[in-house]
């Protein structure tokens, strides 16, 4: 279609958008009809199947949850290769499924053992597609004249001063500076347009390797790449993943949309991917909103734009290493960024752009790593106020641009899916923070967290498909269990042997959309405190929250946050000596929860967030192993003496002073977390306009 400026199609749109919409429900036609009859052995599987495989013995009709990581880089990355990580993505998926690696350490040398605490059950490997020829030519082969370019020296050198240069050379060359994306003039040297296809084989063939197509349905990748756009360092980037071995002939990357921005990806994956009868299917997923100044979720300039949104982006990546997304809040002015919830102080990262990484031997070297105050923080970096305009902006456009559930990933450029646990932590951008340099030069990162997707099997088809109904939570690393529903729940439901038959018979589960009707909805909630291994404890719960977001009568978008199980005041804390975990919380809990302030003509969507019991911060820990206790009195003489000794091993700069930051100074740093899940929304729709894409009651 045409693209068109939106005020002169609305009316054009009206019509377009309930066919659209009628397209995405008769494409979760399957979804209902499985819902409807959960019950007995012959129940029809909830996707359908476009792949050659077996089907996976270990089938549940109901769902289980799955646990992975859908961000992902390896030494094909160039942010990833010059901080001296060597690992590829068959030894990413070999870390996902429990084996150990060997990672670089501070000085840049190969002898960091890494092993994550628990397997995952999904992976998918998305290095920066825009220098995938380019990194295969400096890297790779040096009979190639391009492999001797300075640029690409300077990119396997094992200073860390001649890395960071050329890391500014490389996002220059991306676009990401004053200059537009070009390529490097190795590209002159060398057959860039090859190396790039032999990259892109490569990254197709990793993810087929360690694809289990038995019915043992071990572990299943996903082929995918990041499209790496950040104008001015304003973070658009998006991790593009592919349904099945079905895939564009090339990647579309920011050197074939360059100032078109993100809406030209999801045009040219319509016509190089979804519009071809070559059973290619993807989305793309977006991420860091925090850092992408203002700019990831702007109003859509054109019925297209909007319809594209909808399609390509199911979900959102609410949190990983560099922050989280879901809300923000100044503890130390008592103000929040169109908030008043305190707890959106989880994981904030001061600056909102991709300069935040720019820290050296303990030093900020960028301005534009600075704190950003909430005046100029833009509201829309966040995502909660994203959702609230959302449903603001279907009145005026006759659709909701920002239907998204949520996931969590790491985003590690160490090869290392899923390395999101606080006590387990090797840091995420190879040599940069690898050991004391974590502490030292990336203390407001944090490990990332998981994407967890209900699934009734594991394999590309039940996941993608969960994935694009939104069936999907996201985790801030942990691994508890989290279940939501909305519709004409039975009061009794969690009394109930089959509660979760029921609740899909009844309802819809998180993702879903119910409409008005002649009584108010009601919603389950069962979460399930992590587990945890033999040689890391689960976490008990502290409480279960629902964060409502609604058009009140007035125009006005507002939201509020109901405690609905457990309590702040719990008495759980830890011990400031050794970090143990000291009370207890909930094991599990199961509520059928009315809103107490619903009204029918609201417009309103719900999501469920489950805090854990405070432990400790992965910075917390790592400063004591060193022997610096922030909760110490005499943290400062602590971290001098700790510091000293780095040097002698051959640091530079304060290395461990950070271990004693005042949280008393710092709007969003405290050394003790409190890990957490968010299910994806569940949105109500007071009208009887066009769905908003979302699955619906029937």
């Amino acid at each position: 279609m045409k693209d068109t400026p939106l005020p002169t199609l609305i009316p054009r749109a009206a019509r377009l958008l309930p066919l659209f919409f009628a397209l995405c429900a008769a494409s979760h036609s399957i979804t209902s009809q499985a819902q409807t009859a959960v019950s007995g052995s012959s129940v029809a599987p909830l996707f359908q199947r476009t792949e050659q495989r077996e089907p996976c013995a270990d089938y549940e009709a109901t769902g289980r949850p799955l646990f992975g990581d859908l961000h992902v880089h390896t030494s094909y990355s160039f942010d990833s290769y010059l901080s001296s990580q060597r690992r590829d993505p068959w030894d990413a998926y070999r870390y996902a499924r429990g084996e150990a690696i060997i990672l670089p350490d501070a000085n840049g040398e190969q002898k960091v053992m890494a092993r994550i605490g628990r397997p995952l059950d999904f992976t998918a490997v998305t290095d920066h597609a825009e220098f995938f020829g380019q990194i295969n030519v400096c890297t790779l082969d040096s009979s190639k004249a391009g492999y001797w370019w300075p640029h690409c020296a300077m990119t396997r050198a094992r200073n860390i001063w001649l890395q960071l240069l050329a890391a500014t050379w490389w996002t220059d060359l991306g676009g990401q500076l004053e200059d537009p994306p070009q390529k490097s003039f190795a590209c002159t040297l060398s057959d860039c347009d090859a190396a790039d296809a032999e990259t892109w084989l490569r990254t197709q063939q990793a993810a087929e390797d360690n694809y289990d197509r038995s019915a043992a349905c071990d572990f299943t990748t996903f082929v995918g790449y990041e499209y790496t756009e950040a104008f001015n360092q304003n973070n658009m980037h998006r991790n593009v993943i592919f349904r099945n071995e079905h895939v564009t002939a090339s990647p579309v990357t920011v050197y074939d949309t360059g100032y078109d921005s993100f809406p030209s990806l999801w045009r040219q994956l319509r016509e190089r991917c979804t519009n071809l009868d070559s059973g290619c299917d993807v989305m793309a997923i977006p991420h860091n909103s925090n850092l992408s100044g203002g700019r990831m979720f702007n109003d859509p300039q054109s019925s297209e734009e909007l319809e594209n949104r909808l399609f390509f982006e199911p979900v959102v990546e609410l949190v990983q290493h560099k922050g989280a997304s879901e809300c923000r809040y100044d503890r130390l002015r008592g103000m929040g960024l169109d908030t008043v919830d305190e707890q959106c102080d989880f994981e904030q990262i001061a600056a909102d752009n991709l300069n935040m990484l720019g820290s050296v031997h303990g030093k900020v070297r960028t301005e534009r790593a600075n704190a950003v105050p909430l005046e100029n923080f833009a509201r829309r970096n966040m995502v909660r106020n994203a959702l609230k305009d959302g449903l603001l902006l279907q009145d005026k456009l006759g659709a909701n641009p920002f239907v998204m559930g949520f996931i969590g990933s790491t985003d590690t450029h160490s090869a290392a899916p899923g390395s999101a646990e606080e006590d387990n932590y090797v840091g995420h951008l190879g040599r940069r923070d690898s050991q004391y340099n974590n502490v030292q030069d990336h203390f407001y990162s944090n490990p990332g967290g998981l994407a967890v997707v209900w699934a009734q099997e594991n394999s590309r088809d039940s996941i993608f498909e969960a994935i694009r109904r939104k069936e999907t939570y996201a985790t801030s690393g942990t691994r508890p269990i989290l279940r939501f529903f909305a519709g004409d729940l039975d009061r009794e439901l969690c009394n109930s042997p089959d509660l979760i038959r029921q609740a899909y018979e009844q309802g819809v589960p998180m993702g879903g959309e119910i409409r008005a009707s002649d009584k108010p909805p009601r919603f389950l909630v069962s979460a399930q405190k992590d587990a945890g291994t033999l040689q890391s404890m689960g976490t008990d719960l502290q409480r279960v929250q629902i964060i409502k977001g609604w058009v009140d009568s007035s125009g006005e978008a507002r939201e509020q946050v109901f405690d609905i199980a457990g309590s702040a005041d719990n008495g759980a804390s830890v011990d400031p000596q050794n970090c143990a975990r000291v009370g207890r919380g909930l094991q599990q809990s199961c509520t059928v929860w009315q809103d107490p302030r619903f009204k029918a003509g609201e417009d309103a969507f719900y999501y469920v967030r489950v805090l854990e019991n405070p432990t400790c911060r992965w910075s917390t820990l790592q400063c004591q192993a060193a022997g610096v206790n922030p909760f110490a009195k005499d943290c400062t003489a602590q971290a001098e003496a700790a510091t000293a000794r780095a040097l002698d091993r051959g640091a530079s700069g304060d290395v461990y002073g950070k271990c004693c930051t005042d949280p008393a100074d710092e709007a969003f740093y405290s050394p003790l977390i409190q890990e957490r899940a968010w299910s994806s929304p569940i949105w109500y729709q007071s009208g009887t306009g066009p769905s908003n894409g979302a699955l619906s009651t029937r």
